[in-house]
């Protein structure tokens, strides 16, 4: 198939649900000619209808169920995608948890803080290390990707776990990318606002109560005028993002926290 990544292999994180973050990445991906590798914590009827709708684009496609919160279904999952494709191009770390939402007093440690960590922070950690071993094995360079958010640039009530785990995903992009320049990788994180995707409606739900807005359809109208570019993310906006920092016209681009959020975070 033609395309800008024709023959490339990508692997994403947290991709097996529809009209999320990873799907929507992935799709971009499989227009431009890439093999896809589809991964969520289980490999579920709906994540093998992605992997279905993907394949209907053309992509080869292979699913790995992965648990990101562990160091070793991690190193399996690239194990899987190299044994299949013979390689990575490209790692998007785009699993994460965000629905544990409840003010800091109230925040239980090993439930929501350590298990929010756990998946948003150190599972960008092991799959980053498992890939980047992979890509500087095959000596062809590379290109990791974090699916960060404008809460890591801001801070938000209810959020202390997540806003946490997104901060530091800018330092490991960072770090990563100090490390890994010299083998031809580059790593970079994309900072999305808002986005309606599973987790996002369940954060539509909670946040509508919780700032007193009469319903989620109030609370998302506020949102979008307060928007400069008039509305909430799309999946389509983050993937298009993706798709630059994959391609050669972003190799010189590394360790930087781009914003995609319609100007809603300038900074």
């Amino acid at each position: 198939m033609a395309g800008k990544f024709a023959g490339k292999i990508v692997v994403v994180t947290g991709s097996g649900k529809h009209k999320g973050l990873g799907q929507g990445i992935l799709q971009a991906f499989a227009d431009e000619g890439a093999n896809c590798v589809v991964s969520d914590l289980s490999i579920d009827a709906e994540a093998e209808e992605v992997a279905a709708e993907l394949r209907g684009r053309g992509a080869e496609v292979l699913t790995v169920a992965c648990d990101v919160s562990d160091a070793g279904q991690c190193q399996a999952l690239v194990a899987a995608a190299v044994e299949r494709f013979g390689g990575i191009d490209v790692l998007v770390n785009n699993a994460g948890i965000g629905f544990k939402m409840k003010a800091l007093l109230e925040v239980e440690i090993a439930d929501e803080w350590d298990k929010v960590i756990s998946v948003n922070l150190s599972g960008a950690f092991y799959c980053t290390q498992a890939a980047a071993r992979a890509m500087v094995e095959k000596g062809k360079g590379g290109r990791i990707i974090n699916i960060a958010s404008q809460a890591a640039k801001t801070g938000f009530p209810h959020l202390v776990a997540y806003v946490s785990s997104k901060h530091g995903m800018v330092g490991l992009t960072r770090a990563s990318a100090v490390e890994l320049g010299k083998h031809g990788i580059t790593v970079n994180a994309v900072c999305p606002n808002h986005v309606t995707t599973g987790l996002g409606a369940q954060q539509n739900e909670y946040f509508s109560r919780l700032l007193g807005f009469d319903s989620v359809e109030a609370y998302l109208a506020n949102m979008s005028a307060k928007n400069p570019m008039g509305r909430p993310g799309l999946p389509s906006d983050t993937a298009a993002a993706c798709v630059w920092l994959a391609s050669e016209a972003a190799f010189y681009v590394t360790g930087e926290a781009l914003n995609v959020s319609g100007g809603e975070e300038m900074h």
